[in-house]
């Protein structure tokens, strides 16, 4: 998916995009592990739309706020 496409969208499709790519995701995992995938580029492409998701939507709420960006797993 192109950042173009996906900056159109709500924040809402956004995030509701976002959970069904991860469960895409888990499913190609699956699928590689049983030897039952047959294009293994999908787990690549599909984790980079999923960060592309997550970075749209860290923008806004950025954008939104006017704060800096908290990073997963950081501790105050």
């Amino acid at each position: 998916m192109k950042s173009k496409d996906l900056r159109e969208r709500s924040s809402a499709d956004l995030t509701q995009l976002r959970e069904m790519m991860k469960k895409d995701l888990f499913s190609y995992r699956m699928k590689n592990l049983t030897n039952q995938l047959d294009d293994t580029s999908l787990l690549r492409k599909t984790r980079r739309d999923i960060a592309r998701i997550e970075l749209i939507l860290n923008e806004r709420a950025v954008g939104s706020t006017g704060e800096a960006p908290v990073e997963k797993g950081s501790e105050p």
